[in-house]
């Protein structure tokens, strides 16, 4: 057990795992002068649809956690155009570094223009509440494929975990918001008291049911942006199959990035979206694994080029973007004021002893 918490240990199982990916998908993968061929047939006003549908769902998702972000804070609210140049932020952070460092990056970000005290650990809790709305999208999505497709078996326990988890987490964010009695929860968790501490400053929306209502409607026109942003990608690889076979597409590419273990989780994506398309719908494997670039080229090209621009607006680099600060480095609201006021007091006792002497 000991080995497993050595980083050198978890970057070689990361390194074998990616090789064993990519071993699998050289030796029983297609021809990959297929996979060029497929390339090279693009259709290109496929893609400029689908590069639009995805900025789209950026957007509308920015909308979806400033709704949140007003409910958390008093006036003054940040501009949309500070929180979709966080948002960027984030979205690019994920696409380019291992783990879900992009939350953090988000939240480093617009921390940097706010001016309320305790902001850190309330936007931490609004990015809580966000991710809760977005896993309502995520199960109605999985309802969907679940009706009109068929699911891999692979695949089948992930999902259950995500819609158990999903409905956990629902209910958990609804009670907590609405009575004090759930901040019980805060008790005997250890390192989970101050991650339920934390989100429970971002849950203030769940108070409102008119703006609790619009943010999942965000969240759900996001996703279907999405889910129309890889159906006309599929029609850009020639590749004609019904709207239910997107939605597959679009929840077995989330199923094999759950866990980032290598940017992209590239060549995991591959065989995750092309095997499924040729056992259920006859799709070619060379056509299935040029698809699956494409998209995640197309997602990324996204992610990446907004992102890129607002890291430089931002004055930022990808190397801050490492280093950014965890949740045991966040302090809740009444202990950031607390540490204000004892400061305050601080210096004004030093004040009365310049004074005395």
């Amino acid at each position: 057990m000991r080995l497993l918490h050595s980083v050198w240990v978890r970057a070689a199982l990361v390194v074998l795992g990616a090789v064993g990916v990519f071993a699998a998908l050289w030796w029983h993968g297609p021809a990959w002068g297929g996979v060029a061929d497929a390339f090279r047939a693009v259709e290109w006003r496929w893609v400029a649809a689908a590069v639009g549908l995805n900025l789209l769902s950026v957007l509308v998702r920015a909308l979806a956690w400033r709704t949140v972000i007003v409910q958390a804070f008093e006036p003054p609210h940040p501009s949309f155009m500070l929180v979709f140049s966080a948002f960027s932020v984030g979205l690019f952070a994920n696409a380019v570094l291992p783990g879900r460092i992009g939350e953090l990056a988000r939240v480093a970000v617009l921390n940097r223009r706010m001016r309320q005290p305790g902001a850190w650990a309330r936007l931490l809790g609004t990015v809580f509440a966000h991710r809760v709305f977005d896993l309502v999208a995520v199960m109605g999505l999985i309802v969907y494929v679940m009706l009109t497709a068929h699911i891999p078996d692979w695949a089948v326990t992930s999902l259950i975990a995500v819609v158990v988890v999903g409905i956990i987490l629902f209910t958990i964010a609804v009670m907590g918001a609405r009575s004090d009695s759930y901040a019980g929860l805060e008790e005997g968790l250890g390192a989970v008291r101050k991650v339920v501490r934390l989100a429970r400053y971002g849950l203030s929306v769940m108070r409102r049911p008119a703006a609790a209502a619009l943010a999942l409607l965000f969240q759900l026109l996001g996703w279907t942006c999405q889910l129309f942003a890889v159906y006309t990608s599929m029609r850009a690889f020639g590749i004609h199959e019904p709207l239910p076979a997107a939605g597959l597409v679009l929840v077995l590419m989330n199923v094999a990035t759950i866990f980032p273990l290598w940017p992209g989780n590239v060549g995991l994506v591959q065989a995750a979206v092309a095997l499924p398309l040729f056992t259920y719908y006859g799709v070619a494997k060379a056509n299935g694994i040029a698809f699956g670039f494409g998209l995640q080229i197309i997602e990324a090209s996204v992610g990446i080029g907004v992102g890129l621009l607002f890291l430089a607006r931002e004055g930022l680099s990808v190397a801050m973007l490492r280093v950014m600060p965890d949740v045991a480095q966040a302090d809740t609201p009444a202990r950031e004021q607390s540490r204000a006021e004892a400061l305050a007091e601080t210096d004004a006792e030093r004040a009365r002893a310049r004074l005395s002497g």
